[in-house]
């Protein structure tokens, strides 16, 4: 399963590259993960299951790359990728060629294939999270896929809002599922679930997850709106596979949880409500494809019903409608996309005659739409017929929920033919609808989905003794429901009879129907969804306006006092542990000395008021908490400050210049006795929870096993063993936010920034073109020749400390963030020396290839262990013997502290850029309006 996911995730990366060449062909190419994941499909449901595969990921959080494939999974496996496969192919003449963003699309849609895949395979709860949050990201990017439409915009983001935060309450509850059961192993859950006085509301959070992500009332509003998205995202999203999560989830969790009060109260009642509610909002739309969508949402809604009941025929009829639903459904989407392509239109009042223009087209609709509305002799009509016998248990409960799921059937049966009639039909009054020629590839997709409903109907009864192994894990009651096209049961006929006849009733009363619907039409979600972010947004603003006031010093005061606040009243709350104050004032005497340098330093500030000479003062108390450290014996952590602090004070004086040198004018909004009182609250309680914290502590603490932890890692140095091994989840986390950071930072300086490019002054060349070799400096009269010499004679010699410190991190002072750090001073040396001009020639690289590639190496190295048949981030080392240098020690974490000291390199090469020589350029743009002498090259 494992290569497989690696399988979508490279066609991902590759999908642009492939557009480029061949155009929308492309998609052909990138069907082939999904049809490998049919193919494997098909290969388990031969060989049998279950398939179990399993990979400690971080077993303290307990998070593990756990896959398991049962009956539920490979249904959803053959889902997720044979129709997959099949929006694959029909995408490569749906688009125009030479369509703009075939590449991104197609990346995505790929990207998406493969974490639909993870999701349903996935045995972890925290792992199937992790591809669920994937699926809204993803379906993000594609129902928003044309920039430029505005509803496409809107809808991407209602989908997200709605389902993200349906996502979080999910996780949430599975947190508190996993702590209670003693493990995050979702088969385990089912075979033993836990109990406990939270279960019931962990049900209540995973079910708001279920029910937001397969648009169950009252999360119904995002899936019409997400018709703005293309067709293919359409019939496979919406049909097939992203609603189908909850649904899928439903099912999974069911056998463990569906006897829970809460679980069916809250399943079956939502359930119910939204297969009639959109079934008659269905009746009212001439879109076809927001028809289609509605009716989407009334199927989903049964599909709830008949997994939230949560018995073993409910259950049997739920596998089933599951089935037949993707197979309609998507086919419907499909057919839809080929008329809107051939004709130009959507809307069901001006279309006509397109039975006799296109009659294949008209057959392979109809035959979809007959499985949809439940007609003999197509799946669909099999998958209602169970679900109407397995609620003929005599319950009052069960009763209901029969009349309510008939009723539904009746409005589907309405809407299925008010779609085949506003598709197909011809309109009295109006003339046909002209029609253009379809290619097979976006034929033969919808077509074959079609025939499948119709092929796979007698065979309903082996396809019930296959999913046995799903369905007798939920508790028996009712009849024995069993699955094939005639059981012989008259009730559940009479029952479809019903359906079909009152169906047919309110097709005929259309008109009626429809004004009736106008005037008794609940609020519209959409409508409430929208004047709720209305009321959000204002609110945002009012709030922004009162606390984000452009004052440094009032968002200090806001930070200090939640401080104080939330410490105060954490230490207030409940009893507090006897504090043990044997603090020991210094072990050496040269600790009191630093330390009263550094408060002295702090007195000091307190009376500055300059931009710039703050600055320096303030990171006199960094290199003094860097002494601190030193005669601590950290010397790793010291020589970090060190540098760390030192590169600050860099990028302080490149922001710090464009302000005025003098003293800051005004009076502070703040005055200085509240600020001064208002810190040194906020010291004491700092040290005071500190000192708690320490008082309150019960276990052994960690760092008495860290010794022996980092010589079983191969690293004579205790804090590169901590952070490469022992914390290296935490240290590839790290590293991706201060890419995001620095990225995010510079990005705000300047949208568009020009100086990536190696830069040369024209009037430096010399004779026949060629340069001396201080070419790429500033201008005459700015120079300082000692400077730029110097910079240039110890520039490799600091390059090869910082390579030094690299090497020798993981077992002596260094490591990658260090040797990083070092490398980007010698680069700002040279910029300080020569200019934007002496940056480029240093580095004439892009910062973002360096952060990049940095990341990039750092990721493949933490799962070299995993290929390699172990853990993520277990370390491979060797020793290698090197003439006339010795014992070389080589492991995985050298190459993952190699991928860090890129990013450091890439990260302040990107700063000095953006906040140096994009500044300088501005700088010298501002003079040479202003006719001010040194304009040319001015930093």
């Amino acid at each position: 399963m494992e290569p497989l996911l690696i399988l979508h995730a490279v066609a991902a990366v590759c999908a642009p590259a492939l557009a480029r060449r061949l155009g929308r062909d492309a998609f052909l190419v990138l069907a082939v993960p999904p049809a490998c994941g049919f193919a494997y499909t098909l290969w388990v449901t031969l060989t049998g299951v279950p398939v179990e595969s399993h990979h400690d990921w971080a077993p303290v959080l307990g998070l593990a790359m756990s896959f398991r494939v049962d009956a539920l999974t490979l249904l959803m496996m053959s889902l997720v990728t044979g129709v997959g496969a099949l929006i694959l192919v029909y995408c490569c003449r749906y688009f125009d060629a030479g369509e703009g963003g075939l590449g991104r699309f197609g990346g995505v849609l790929v990207a998406f294939a493969g974490a639909m895949f993870g999701l349903v395979v996935a045995d972890n709860l925290l792992l199937l999270y992790v591809f669920w949050e994937l699926t809204t990201v993803f379906s993000y990017l594609l129902i928003g896929h044309d920039p430029e439409s505005r509803a496409a915009r809107r809808a991407a983001t209602q989908a997200l809002t709605v389902t993200a935060f349906g996502g979080l309450a999910m996780l949430a509850g599975m947190i508190i599922l996993g702590e209670a059961a003693g493990t995050y192993r979702i088969s385990r859950i089912v075979a033993h679930p836990p109990s406990g006085a939270l279960v019931p509301a962990a049900l209540v959070l995973v079910l708001a997850g279920a029910l937001s992500k397969s648009a169950i009332f009252p999360f119904s509003m995002w899936l019409p709106a997400a018709m703005a998205a293309p067709t293919p995202v359409s019939a496979y999203l919406h049909a097939a596979a992203m609603v189908k999560a909850g649904i899928y989830l439903l099912a999974r969790l069911g056998p463990a949880f569906g006897a829970a009060p809460v679980w069916q109260a809250v399943a079956v009642s939502s359930g119910l409500l939204t297969m009639v509610l959109a079934g008659w909002r269905a009746l009212r739309e001439y879109d076809l494809k927001r028809m289609l969508a509605y009716g989407t949402v009334s199927q989903l809604g049964f599909l709830a019903v008949l997994f939230g009941a949560a018995t073993r025929d409910t259950a049997l009829a739920g596998v089933a409608m599951l089935l037949a639903h993707a197979l309609f459904k998507a086919s419907l989407f499909l057919v839809v996309g080929v008329v809107d392509h051939a004709t130009g239109t959507r809307d069901l009042r001006e279309l006509s005659g397109l039975r006799r223009s296109a009659p294949w087209l008209c057959a392979v609709a109809t035959a979809a739409a007959a499985s949809m509305a439940g007609i003999p002799p197509f799946l669909g009509f099999v998958g209602k017929e169970a679900a109407f016998e397995s609620l003929l248990t005599g319950r009052i409960a069960d009763t209901l929920t029969l009349a309510g799921i008939v009723a539904g059937s009746a409005l589907t049966v309405a809407y299925s033919a008010r779609f085949l009639w506003g598709a197909f039909g011809t309109k009295p009054g109006r003339e046909p609808t002209p029609v253009h020629a379809s290619a097979a590839a976006t034929f033969l997709p919808p077509a074959l989905l079609a025939v499948l409903g119709l092929l796979l109907a007698p065979f309903a009864g082996r396809y019930g003794e296959a999913m046995r192994g799903y369905t007798d894990t939920f508790p028996g009651r009712g009849h024995g429901t069993h699955l094939a096209l005639w059981t012989g049961a008259a009730v559940p006929l009479l029952l479809s009879a019903v359906a079909l006849g009152g169906g047919a009733l309110l097709f005929a009363a259309g008109g009626a129907v429809e004004r009736v619907g106008r005037i008794l039409r609940v609020v519209d979600s959409g409508r409430v969804y929208w004047g709720v972010v209305r009321g959000l947004d204002r609110f945002s603003l009012q709030l922004t306006g009162v606390t984000q006031r452009g004052s440094l010093t009032d968002y200090l005061v806001i930070a200090f006092v939640s401080v104080v606040g939330i410490g105060g009243f954490a230490m207030s709350y409940g009893p507090l542990p006897e504090i043990r104050l044997d603090v020991t004032p210094w072990a050496r005497p040269e600790q009191s000395v630093v330390g009263a340098l550094l408060v002295a330093t702090a007195l000091v500030a307190l009376m500055i008021r300059t931009h710039i000479v703050l600055a320096l003062v303030a990171g006199l108390t960094g290199y003094g908490t860097a002494l601190l450290l030193l005669v601590h014996g950290s010397p790793d952590l010291a020589l970090t400050q060190f540098l760390t602090e030192t590169l600050s004070l860099v990028v302080f004086v490149l922001v710090l210049r464009r302000l005025p040198l003098g003293p800051r004018e005004g009076r502070p909004r703040v005055p200085f006795g509240v600020r001064l009182g208002l810190g040194l609250v906020s010291g004491v309680v700092v040290v005071v929870a500190g000192m708690l914290a320490v008082s309150a502590r019960q276990a052994v603490p960690v760092g008495s096993l860290m010794a022996a932890a980092a010589e079983r890692a191969g690293a004579a140095n205790i804090v590169s063993g901590l952070l490469v091994d022992i914390r290296a989840w935490d240290t590839m986390g790290e590293s991706s936010v201060l890419v995001v950071l620095t990225l995010g930072v510079t990005s705000l300086v300047f949208l568009r920034r020009r100086t990536y490019a190696l830069e040369r002054p024209s009037e430096e060349a010399g004779p026949e073109g060629r340069t001396h070799w201080l070419a790429a400096t500033l201008p005459v009269g700015q120079r300082a020749a000692v400077l730029e010499i110097v910079a240039r004679l110890i520039f490799h010699t600091v390059l090869l400390i910082s390579v030094f410190l690299l090497f020798t991190g993981h077992s002596m002072v260094g490591g990658g963030f260090a040797g990083g750090i070092v490398a980007g001073l010698a680069l700002v040396v040279r910029y300080l020396a020569g200019g934007r001009y002496e940056l480029a020639l240093a580095v004439p690289v892009h910062a973002g290839v360096l952060i990049g590639l940095g990341l990039l190496l750092s990721t493949v190295t933490a799962f070299c262990g995993l290929l390699f048949g172990g853990a993520p981030l277990t370390m491979l080392s060797a020793d290698l013997a090197v003439p006339l240098v010795g014992k070389l020690h080589l492991s995985t974490v050298l190459l993952f502290d190699v991928g860090v000291y890129v990013s450091v390199v890439g990260m302040v090469q990107d700063i000095l850029r953006s906040l140096g020589a994009e500044l300088d350029r501005q700088i010298e743009d501002e003079a040479g309006a202003t006719g001010e002498p040194g304009g040319e090259g001015a930093r």
